[in-house]
């Protein structure tokens, strides 16, 4: 078969140029730090990389999920311990001003003690997160969950689901109780009332009783009025115990919720650390032998000129073919 310059030119060029498109290639990766740059890099780690990216991306919102269930439960942990101090100083209230010797101006006193813990209460029943929104008021948390009449009775209107948040595939949980399952709610085991009737479940309507039994004087009462009033502070006294352990069951809730939002996040970083392992696997370069690749394949580039630039010499290139 007799070879023309033509031909022979052309084998040089194409050769040349497919050298120079492999160098680019490794300079390509080396640059991105990428082997897979496109889907016909490798068309099976491409597709596969497609899949393990939309993993990253689920894991990545429910870390993000977490975060904010995180941020609610601290913030209704902090209410909750603040609402048990001050359940803790009623009840200690109530218990001193149970005693029977006590003067009308006493019991007077004690009244206002419980007066300004129960707005400390209604202050913490209304309390707002970072964003303005209530707390305790469920899905309704526009507006305060509770209010109070001139009388100083209060009443829950704020939602009746409490807030949920799927902070993994398989789990969801309640990131803010509502108000009535902290304030207005018994456990199982409350303290049930000596006539059989049912025990308060209000705790504001529990600190009302002792206020308004505590603001009547007893110096000059007679005895079934004298008992009426220490009755009064026995139920009160009854109701801020029941009232404590449902406080205290809703307090374990959050903690234990917190617990297991560490666990699942740990749980979370490790699986991460994988993906990010794998999809490294899959698409980075392998920065030793990709620049032992493009060390060699610039010396096959340049010897590819030498060869040309010598070939062009020949007198074949000189003639016509």
């Amino acid at each position: 078969m007799r070879l023309s310059t033509t031909m022979i030119y052309d084998q040089q060029m194409r050769g040349i140029s497919d050298s120079q498109a492999s160098w680019l290639k490794s300079g390509e990766q080396l640059s991105t730090g990428k082997r897979v740059v496109r889907p016909s890099d490798d068309p099976v780690a491409a597709a596969q990389a497609v899949v393990l990216s939309q993993a990253q991306a689920e894991t990545s919102q429910y870390k993000t999920a977490r975060n904010f269930a995180t941020s609610s439960l601290s913030q209704e942990a902090t209410n909750l311990s603040q609402v048990t101090s001050v359940i803790t100083q009623a009840q200690t209230a109530v218990v001193a001003a149970s005693t029977g010797t006590l003067s009308d101006e006493d019991r007077s006193t004690y009244a206002t003690t419980l007066t300004s813990l129960r707005d400390q209460l209604m202050n913490l029943a209304n309390s707002t997160d970072g964003n303005g929104r209530y707390i305790f008021a469920g899905y309704k948390s526009d507006t305060a969950p509770f209010t109070q009449d001139a009388s100083g009775n209060v009443a829950y209107s704020g939602g009746d689901t409490a807030i949920s948040q799927k902070v993994d595939a398989s789990r969801t949980m309640t990131t803010s109780h509502t108000g009535s399952q902290v304030f207005t709610s018994l456990t199982s085991n409350a303290v049930a009332e000596p006539d059989g009737s049912a025990s308060e479940s209000n705790i504001f309507t529990t600190l009302n009783t002792a206020i308004n039994s505590l603001k009547q004087p007893l110096a000059n009462a007679d005895g079934a009025t004298k008992d009426a009033a220490a009755a009064d502070m026995a139920k009160a006294n009854r109701g801020l115990r029941n009232s404590m352990n449902n406080v205290l069951k809703v307090q374990s809730e959050v903690g234990t919720q917190l617990s297991e939002l560490d666990s699942i996040e740990a749980k979370s970083d490790d699986t991460a650390l994988s993906q990010a392992t794998q999809m490294s696997n899959l698409v980075d370069a392998d920065y030793t032998s990709t620049i032992s690749s493009y060390t060699m394949k610039q010396a096959a580039l340049q010897a590819s000129y030498k060869v040309f630039s010598s070939m062009s010499q020949m007198s074949l290139f000189k003639m016509n073919s």
